[in-house]
């Protein structure tokens, strides 16, 4: 049984991206085949796809979600939009030095009121005076992991998108889909290279360290995830001739394993509080797209279950030697699942 302690890592400061880099697919890329590494850069990944292979992407568009505010009482909030619930409903975490009651309201952006509702665990239920999708689109501020330290600016509002973002939701970017410029989609697409599409919209607690040793005491973060019918088409094409399907990062691994759960991959849209840790045994995905992610994350644990506990660590010690670039601005890795016996 694996503990919190397994997962940690030392990493110096200066390897935490804070900028990307001026084109997308510069990044490198560590490709990681049991006890194998190489170094190659992240356009390589061409070279190590084949026809008929399918890259599942995660279609998430991330929200202008940050808001600075100002209670009935004057006191200063933070408020980061946690998930659109409706039209004119969202659930929000708030920083403030006192918690604000139900009923109470918050003016955001110096813009617009909206009215504080019951509290739900870790978060608000606030409402809109109007379309929230509008009012967050207009008024609020790309939400930045909060190892970045710079403040988002135009630049980050293009640059913290997938290029094929579209579906709005998420507080934080699917990163591995953050390498994929139009040109590396044109080439793989004219190799053959098959596309499809899952939406999970990433919440806050993507950015949440684990706390307790104990795994099994672990309460998962929500998430919400949609997987259409020509997605399971397109697995189930690429099973049939022997091809692999390929995770562009952990959020579409997460949509396509929860939605897999019955041993097979199903079409629909729920939420999941999937905790994939070492002996998780993979349903639907062969090989997986990823950044490097936070020590004593569930992400790092889901990794490692999937490429192998040995061989993660092994990869970051080499990634950290190597200076690759780490986190939501970084450098990427290129992962085959361990086989059961191997794990």
């Amino acid at each position: 049984m694996h503990v919190l302690s397994d997962f940690d890592f030392e990493l110096p400061d200066d390897l935490i991206a804070q900028l990307p880099l001026p084109e997308r697919s510069a990044s490198r890329l560590l490709q990681v085949e049991g006890v194998q590494l190489s170094d190659r850069s992240f356009s390589d990944l061409i070279d190590q796809l084949d026809a008929g292979d399918l890259l599942v992407f995660n279609d998430t568009r991330v929200l202008k979600a940050r808001f600075f505010g100002i209670k009935q009482t004057g006191g200063k909030v933070e408020v980061l939009i946690e998930r659109v619930l409706d039209d004119r409903t969202a659930h929000a975490q708030i920083r403030a030095s006192k918690s604000p009651t139900p009923g109470s309201t918050i003016r955001l952006a110096e813009a617009f009121d909206v009215v504080v509702g019951e509290r739900h665990g870790e978060f608000y239920t606030l409402s809109f005076p109007s379309d929230a999708y509008a009012l967050l689109e207009a008024y609020g501020r790309l939400p930045l992991p909060p190892y970045i330290a710079h403040d988002a600016d135009e630049f980050d509002e293009t640059r913290y998108q997938t290029v094929y973002a579209r579906e709005p939701g998420a507080v934080a970017a699917p990163t591995a889909g953050l390498h994929f410029d139009q040109a590396l989609l044109d080439r793989l697409e004219a190799k053959g290279v098959k596309r499809a599409f899952v939406t999970l919209h990433v919440g806050a607690g993507t950015f949440q360290p684990v706390r307790v040793e104990n795994l099994a005491e672990h309460h998962m973060h929500s998430e919400w995830y949609t997987v259409p019918p020509e997605t399971v088409a397109a697995v189930q094409a690429a099973q049939a001739a022997g091809r692999q399907v390929v995770a562009v990062g952990t959020t579409s691994l997460r949509a396509l394993e929860s939605a897999s759960q019955s041993g097979t991959l199903q079409a629909g849209s729920a939420d999941t509080r999937l905790f994939v840790t070492p002996g998780y045994r993979f349903k639907t995905v062969n090989r997986l797209v990823t950044n490097f992610h936070l020590p004593k994350s569930t992400l790092l644990m889901l990794v490692s279950a999937f490429a192998g506990l040995d061989a993660i660590r092994a990869a970051y010690a080499h990634a950290i030697a190597q200076r690759y670039r780490f986190f939501s601005y970084g450098d990427a890795m290129l992962l085959t699942k361990v086989s059961a016996k191997e794990d």
